[in-house]
C-alpha cells in the first residue's frame, strides 16, 4: 500500500487575537477526504523552509486577512486594516521555494492573491472603490455555502479540464482581487465583471489558485475534484529542481 502524500496547509493570523494562529477545519477535511495527510503549517523562519518542504508532497495556501500592500509596491488603502508581516513573509518565501521544487500548490482566496504577488503581480485593494462592478464579491454575512455569482471557466485550461464545465456558481468572500496578473500565471476563470477568479501556472506540474472557497463544500463534495487533483499530483512527486520562473 502506497503512503498517502503529506499536504501542508498554511495557518493564518488573526490580528484581534495575536497569540493565536487560525485555520478553518474545512481545509483539513477537504485534504483528508481527498486522500492526503493534512499537515498544519504555522509561520516559521526562512531557514526552516527547505526542511519543511523536503518533508511535504503538496501545499495549500489558505484564505484569510489582506496581503500587505508594500509587497507589491503600494500604499495601504483605508480598507486594509488587518495584515500580518510575519504571515506574508513566511508564505511568500514558502511558495517561491515550493515552486522552485515543483511542489504541487493549491491556493484559495487570499492564497491566490498571495501567489500572484509572490510572482510579481499586484492587487486591487478594494473592489468597491477601485473597480466598477455590480457583482457582490464581499458579502461576508452569507453562509459559507451560499452561491454568490457565476464564474466563466476558460476552455483549454487545467481548471476547465478538472471541472468539465464552461461555467460554475461559486461563493464569494473577498474585497480584494488580482489587478496586474503575474507574468508566469494564466487566468483560467473570470467573474461577470471581468475580475480574475482563477489562475494556474502551466510551467509547473500542478499550480492552481481560485478566488472562491471550495473547501466550504467538503461535506457535499461540490469542488472536491480540485483537492483530489492536488493530492494526485502530490502522489507523483519528483524532487528534481524545476526551471526558474524569474
Amino acid at each position: 500500500m502506497s503512503v498517502p502524500p503529506l499536504i501542508g496547509i498554511t495557518a493564518g493570523s488573526e490580528p484581534s487575537h495575536p497569540d493565536y494562529y487560525v485555520l478553518r477545519k474545512d481545509y483539513v477535511r477537504s485534504v483528508e477526504l481527498s486522500g492526503g495527510v493534512p499537515v498544519v503549517l504555522a509561520p516559521a523562519g526562512a531557514a526552516l523552509h527547505p526542511a519543511l518542504l523536503s518533508r511535504l508532497d503538496g501545499l495549500v495556501l489558505t484564505g484569510g486577512i489582506d496581503v500587505t500592500p508594500r509587497l507589491y509596491g503600494a500604499s495601504p488603502h483605508p480598507s486594509v486594516t488587518d495584515t500580518s508581516a510575519e504571515q506574508d513573509e513566511f508564505e511568500v518565501k514558502l511558495v517561491r521555494e515550493a515552486l522552485a521544487r515543483d511542489l504541487p500548490v493549491f491556493a484559495v482566496c487570499r492564497g491566490m492573491q498571495l501567489l500572484n504577488v509572490a510572482l510579481g503581480g499586484t492587487l486591487l485593494q478594494d473592489i468597491r472603490t477601485e473597480a466598477s462592478s455590480a457583482v457582490r464579491h464581499d458579502d461576508f454575512e452569507r453562509p459559507r455555502t451560499d452561491l454568490a455569482h457565476a464564474v466563466s471557466v476558460v476552455t483549454g485550461t487545467r481548471l476547465h479540464e478538472l471541472l468539465g464545465r464552461d461555467e460554475v456558481e461559486v461563493n464569494s468572500f473577498h474585497h480584494q482581487a488580482v489587478s496586474r496578473l503575474a507574468t508566469p500565471l494564466v487566468a483560467s476563470a473570470f467573474a461577470p465583471d471581468g475580475l480574475v477568479e482563477a489562475v494556474e501556472l502551466p510551467a509547473r506540474r500542478f499550480v492552481l489558485g481560485v478566488q472562491w472557497h471550495p473547501e466550504a463544500w467538503w461535506r457535499e463534495g461540490r469542488f472536491g475534484r480540485l483537492f483530489s487533483a492536488l493530492v494526485e499530483a502530490a502522489a507523483w512527486r519528483d524532487a528534481a529542481p524545476a526551471p526558474s520562473l524569474y
